[in-house]
């Protein structure tokens, strides 16, 4: 059965790294009141390429639901149809529009809300913003049940760090908010944390078991045990690239951590 497909008119596109060419946008579902989704969720775009091929890119949702709105964030990719395609759209020109399907995805919060903690790199940024969103609305109650949120998002270079401000506004805002943006290759002048975000997930999961008299590794829980039955009082929310999922994982399982605490999306 085809898809119903929605028209998104473009409504505000900012370059938010020259260097990268990373591009935030906003649309407007038209004919619609509103346009429901979980944060985490992503739609999928739909456009016909210069041979005529329908082309179908799934991306996530950079915001929480709003109305008929929803925010992405897109890198130009040299050779990349659909990303230039969105990359090329300008909101000088009114009416410019794209065709979606969705939204889909099972990368959502689990309920209730825990502790937890938002590893993220690059674009992988744009569920864990609608996350923030959800969790911290600037005008709506507090959704984190006053739960500690580390968000821990790793990049190159200080250029590639999406929405900066806007996070470290949140961290002021709200005290058991915690943004932590990493380098990898960090200039000498940069003053905030370095390396891999795995490595700083795993000091914030040892230095909370040591404050909560947790010893690790814990034992680890019988995959076959039902859903029901568990009672996790953290959980990781992964997004990029499948190197760093995997190492990320990896790192959280020598915890004992059981596989659904670990809850993951990655894009290549």
């Amino acid at each position: 059965m085809a898809r119903e497909l929605l028209t998104a008119r473009l409504e505000k596109k900012v370059c938010i790294s020259q260097v990268a060419q990373c591009y935030h946008f906003e649309f407007v579902v038209e004919g619609v009141e509103s346009f429901p989704f979980a944060s985490g969720q992503f739609i999928s775009a739909v456009a016909e390429d210069p041979n005529g091929k329908q082309q179908t890119r799934a991306y996530s949702i950079a915001s929480a639901a709003r109305e008929s709105r929803f925010d992405l964030c897109v890198n130009r990719v040299e050779g990349g149809f659909f990303s230039n395609h969105l990359a090329d759209l300008t909101d000088l020109e009114p009416g410019a529009t794209i065709q979606i399907h969705g939204p889909h995805g099972h990368f959502i919060l689990q309920e209730t809300v825990t502790d937890s903690i938002l590893l993220a790199t690059g674009t992988g940024i744009a569920p864990m913003r609608g996350f923030t969103q959800w969790l911290f609305p600037e005008n709506g109650p507090d959704r984190s049940n006053g739960k500690d949120i580390w968000l821990i998002y790793g990049t190159r270079h200080e250029t590639d760090v999406y929405y900066q401000d806007e996070f470290e506004a949140l961290a002021r805002r709200k005290p058991n908010f915690h943004y932590l943006p990493t380098l990898s290759r960090a200039l000498p002048d940069w003053t905030g944390l370095r390396g891999y975000v795995q490595d700083h997930a795993s000091k914030i999961v040892e230095e909370r078991a040591a404050r909560l008299g947790i010893p690790l590794p814990q034992p680890p829980v019988d995959p076959a045990t039902p859903k029901a039955d568990l009672n996790f009082d953290i959980y990781c929310y992964i997004c990029g690239l499948n190197f760093m999922v995997s190492a990320a994982r990896e790192r959280l399982a020598g915890y004992g951590w059981h596989r659904k605490q670990i809850v993951f999306e990655r894009y290549d």
